[in-house]
């Protein structure tokens, strides 16, 4: 038996299907931890096959090679260095699980299989996962271990059974994706498991983007008395040694490093810029191709391109018709400039007279409406698409949740392309990013130093620019308004009633939620963007298209 035991935390990005690739990662980690005296290393959940393989899953040869994963780096650990912790899917009696291995001595010590399968919001595991037992603890070196996989934390039952097992420290291995609320609520759900059981915890989450989901990492050990006594950065890959001593109460971590806790618009930024990089390399993009109009939508979503990839793999176009500015054409190419990235102009003027002159026919007697203005839209989204195809950039979209929820985009128009960074948030955010980004540049970043955009992108008041003197607000409520009825519909779920009680108009609400019920249609039909709040449009909130419900 042991007094004294080194755990490494192993924050790791895997790649979703990548076995080969998780495998070597997990090997790399393993080296590092080595060359610092780690006797023992958690990785995160499923990190052998990505984390969430959904119906991947489901493919028998995909759980075979998952297997074999797991078996080679049981294997490798023969060399008497560090024994491991990973999480891999895994068929046992005929039924599939999301299991958690200890790993030495070169063969599989133990397994165990995830008990409280999530099933809300953007998890469906148990439609592709089996839960298994109440979980045993295991042994290694004398120290019982309790394992409980991410969601399993989350219950008092799981912790609580292994502590009445006898574990004398919870090792918690998480696919826990990000969202602003979320790095506090961890704490706090681990927090009371610690006070519950009166264990120390070992939590562990990957890092990276998949997809629409971005997982922070922001790892860490809660000690007795719930003290943080090691927290790994958020946002970046981190091998981190935690030391501990058995006391006559039980285990003890000694202090380690503790990184700071991000600010919100901060940890919003770094998920927008990690997001895109990863969808970007992880899908073998050479680099993305926007829209620069000289808004403040595009202007940010330009600023997290280049954050994320660097000014060399972005590139803008500016697509002016007869309605565009000379404020929007001066500001466009001021943003384009600060940033450094090739900045075209091609006029969309040509192909709106075309298309004035094949349709002639069919319009006349027509005044001209909405159908003109999404002319527009749609002739710059031929335009970038056929950039994209021809010179293999990822196009980028630029709206916001606040148009999307609404509809104030244009299908087949400025809704064409392969990304969004901008889908999960609201406008008066965007504001709030935009100040943040030209006042800080946090460590890590691809792009310039200073200001990013000029002052008057943040400060002019928004425009589509598709007819004279237009301005959003003469569609929409101001966006402060219309943000904030937004988030008490979509993220609230509050009832007309509720919303107007705290001091909305009752006809604006009733207005905002019919556009937003109309709008379904055109937000399935949206590219993937990364997942900022606690409601995403996508599979955080699946609402249907058809919908005969009506507030009064």
């Amino acid at each position: 038996m042991t007094d004294k035991i080194k755990i490494a935390l192993a924050q790791i990005n895997p790649k979703l299907g990548d076995v080969a690739g998780n495998v070597a990662r997990v090997l790399a980690a393993r080296d590092e931890a080595a060359a610092g005296g780690a006797d023992l290393i958690l990785a995160p959940e499923l990190v052998v096959s990505g984390y969430p393989p959904e119906d991947l899953v489901l493919k028998p040869a995909f759980q075979d090679a998952c297997r074999q994963g797991v078996e080679r780096l049981a294997k490798e650990t023969a060399d008497g260095g560090p024994a491991l912790i990973v999480g891999s899917p895994w068929v046992e009696n005929g039924k599939l699980h999301n299991g958690t291995f200890l790993l030495g001595e070169g063969k599989i010590l133990a397994k165990r299989f995830k008990y409280e399968l999530p099933n809300y919001g953007v998890f469906d595991e148990k439609r592709v996962f089996v839960p298994g037992p109440l979980p045993e603890p295991v042994e290694f070196n004398g120290l019982k271990l309790g394992l409980p996989i991410c969601e399993d934390l989350w219950f008092a039952s799981t912790s609580a059974y292994l502590k009445g097992k006898g574990a004398e420290i919870l090792l918690v291995p998480n696919g826990s994706p990000y969202d602003h609320d979320k790095p506090n609520q961890r704490i706090e759900i681990a927090g009371a498991r610690q006070d519950e059981t009166g264990l120390p915890i070992v939590y562990v989450n990957q890092v990276g983007g998949q997809d629409e989901l971005v997982f922070d990492g922001d790892s860490f050990v809660l000690d007795r008395g719930k003290a943080i006594k090691a927290r790994l950065p958020a946002f970046v890959e981190k091998i981190a040694i935690t030391e501990w001593q058995r006391g006559n109460d039980g285990w003890l971590c000694l202090p380690g490093d503790v990184a700071p806790v991000l600010t919100s618009k901060e940890s919003i930024y770094r998920a927008m810029v990690l997001g895109l990089r990863d969808y970007v390399q992880k899908n073998g993009f050479p680099g993305v191709l926007l829209g620069l109009s000289g808004g403040i939508d595009s202007a940010l979503s330009a600023a997290v391109a280049v954050d994320a990839l660097g000014p060399d793999k972005v590139r803008a176009v500016m697509m002016p018709s007869p309605y565009t500015s000379r404020e929007s054409l001066e500001d466009a190419a001021a943003c384009a400039k600060l940033l450094g990235i090739r900045y075209d102009l091609v006029s969309i003027e040509p192909a709106m007279k075309a298309f004035e002159g094949m349709l002639e026919g069919v319009f006349a007697g027509k005044g001209r409406d909405t159908t003109e203005e999404n002319i527009q839209s749609r002739a710059r989204g031929v335009t970038l698409m056929a950039m994209s195809n021809k010179l293999g950039h990822m196009l980028l979209t630029t709206g916001n949740k606040s148009e999307m929820s609404v509809g104030y985009a244009t299908l087949y128009g400025d809704m064409c392309g392969g990304y969004s960074v901008l889908k999960d948030i609201y406008k008066m955010t965007v504001f709030a990013l935009c100040r943040w980004r030209n006042a800080h540049f946090p460590a890590g970043l691809a792009g310039p130093k200073g200001a990013v955009m000029p002052e008057r992108v943040i400060t002019k008041p928004p425009s589509a620019e598709l007819k004279p003197d237009q301005t959003d607000q003469d569609t929409l409520p101001p966006y402060d308004v219309l943000d904030g009825i937004l988030s008490c519909l979509v993220e609230e779920e509050m009832a007309v009633d509720q919303i107007v009680a705290k001091g909305y108009d009752r006809a604006t609400v009733l207005r905002v939620w019919r556009m937003l019920d109309l709008a379904e249609y055109k937000r399935r039909q949206a590219p993937p963007g990364v997942k900022i709040s606690r409601r995403a449009f996508g599979k955080d909130r699946r609402y249907p298209i058809t919908n005969g419900f009506r507030p009064q």
